[in-house]
């Protein structure tokens, strides 16, 4: 999700497409916030 979310903003930056831009950013955002938040109560973090 945060490849997607970094190919997704550096296209919309490149092609000046602003809605690519916006969800580049919201997937960037929410990639980084799941892989730093253990999921399913267990104490491993996924980088």
């Amino acid at each position: 999700m945060v490849v997607l979310g970094l190919i997704l903003l550096i296209i919309g930056l490149i092609a000046s497409i602003g809605i690519l831009t916006t969800i580049g950013v919201v997937l960037l955002v929410v990639g980084l916030i799941l892989n730093l938040v253990p999921m399913g109560g267990t104490r491993r973090r996924v980088f």
